[in-house]
């Protein structure tokens, strides 16, 4: 679980979140991101260098210039991550469920 809690810090910021729902579409450019979002070069190179630290984007050098796309494994680390914890609420909910009983309506209370 330390990949996903890594991975889900990095995620706590809007601009991260935005590039990675960018890289959902495919691989592109710092220049590429940048043109499609509110912040400079530069700053998508710090969100990008802080991405791939947690573990959720990966670099390909081509030329002069970096492709980052989405890793898979770090995104597959969030997803288990979340899904164990739906599993654990899902869980609760069925057991708050079955020790709830729902009120008697004054009819039936009275047969």
């Amino acid at each position: 679980m330390a990949d996903a809690s890594r991975a889900l810090d990095a995620l706590g910021d809007t601009t991260r979140r935005a590039i990675v729902e960018l890289l959902a579409s495919g691989p592109r450019s710092v220049g590429d991101l940048a043109e499609r979002l509110p912040v400079s070069r530069p700053a998508v190179s710090q969100h990008l260098r802080r991405l791939t630290e947690a573990g959720l984007v990966t670099a390909d050098p081509r030329g002069t210039r970096r492709i980052y796309r989405l890793r898979p494994e770090g995104v597959a680390s969030v997803r288990s991550y979340l899904d164990e914890m739906w599993g654990v609420a899902l869980s609760r909910f069925a057991r708050l469920a079955d020790n709830t009983t729902a009120p008697t309506s004054t009819r039936e209370r009275s047969k």
